[in-house]
């Protein structure tokens, strides 16, 4: 009897792909899919336009404006942010994205009063993440630093 050697890195793609954001981020793309074209499509084969090795990257031109498909996976990618920290706090937040015909700008989370996350965003040209768990990290990181400021103040952003 044969054992297969499972990599690492399958197995790191697996948790990524099973943890609650990217599990959100599914839902959100899925829920754009209004004539079921993706039913049949395996979730890592769905989000591999969000991975972009260093060798894409380097190739990517950053002059011009941004191709509208980066442009919806960084909406994509933020309003799942916003999803999962309505989620996680019972709160409707509200992402607001101003960006420049350069591809540079800001993401803002509102939660009642709150600002609960302020983000910075360049060159979004080159928008992707090297690995399936590294935008699990970036897009838990963004909703635990959104959940933090809502656990710090409460009233403000329930008001």
């Amino acid at each position: 009897m044969f054992e297969v050697a499972i990599s690492p890195a399958v197995n790191d793609d697996e948790a990524a792909l099973a943890s609650p954001f990217v599990k959100c981020l599914v839902r959100l793309i899925r829920a754009q899919d209004t004539h079921g074209s993706w039913d049949g499509t395996a979730d890592a084969e769905l989000l591999a336009d969000f991975i972009v090795s260093k060798e894409q990257r380097r190739t990517i031109p950053i002059i011009g404006d941004p191709d509208p498909d980066v442009l919806w996976r960084l909406d994509k990618f933020y309003t799942a942010v916003a999803l999962a920290i309505e989620e996680r706090s019972g709160l409707m937040a509200s992402p607001m994205i101003e960006m420049s015909h350069e591809g540079f700008g800001r993401v803002l989370f509102t939660a009642g009063r709150l600002v609960v996350l302020s983000k910075t965003v360049r060159d979004v040209h080159r928008f992707g993440f090297e690995t399936f768990c590294k935008l699990a990290a970036a897009g838990t990181k963004l909703v635990d630093d959104a959940i933090a400021a809502i656990d710090a103040y409460p009233e403000v952003a329930r008001a």
